[in-house]
């Protein structure tokens, strides 16, 4: 009687394309993934019979207030002293930076004279107010 024996069968995955797959995989999700810049608080902006679209978006610094005086600066609610601080550094580092406000149509008065007062105090003259034009 002849005894045959078992050969093991070597398994070879061939892993040459694994890292052309990768990086494509990588290269997909940097392109298809979006970022969000600011979340912001939830305001509605109030309408203006006159308006100027702002076509230069690179050197706006968002400021939200929200119908209870909530005041945030890159998504950190801030007091008005803080906002002083904040356009401080930004003036700094960007001499040509435009303060965006978009404050609640319902917020009161105060809230917004607090923040242009700290404007002012850290000298950011470059100020716009965001506002809806009604569409006719």
């Amino acid at each position: 009687m002849k005894l045959e024996r078992k050969r093991e069968m070597k398994v070879n995955i061939p892993t040459a394309s694994m890292s052309d797959i990768a990086f494509l995989l990588l290269i997909f999700f940097m392109v298809t993934t979006v970022f969000r810049k600011e979340i912001g608080l939830k305001v509605i902006l109030p309408t203006a019979k006159t308006t100027e679209r702002i076509i230069k978006q690179r050197d706006l610094a968002h400021i939200y207030i929200d119908k209870d005086g909530r005041i945030s600066v890159d998504d950190k609610i801030v007091q008005p002293p803080q906002v002083t601080v904040a356009f401080k550094i930004k003036l700094s580092e960007n001499p040509s930076t435009i303060a965006y406000i978009k404050a609640d149509k319902r917020v009161e008065y105060k809230y917004v004279n607090e923040v242009m007062d700290a404007l002012r105090d850290a000298q950011a003259f470059r100020v716009v107010f965001a506002t809806l034009y009604p569409k006719k």
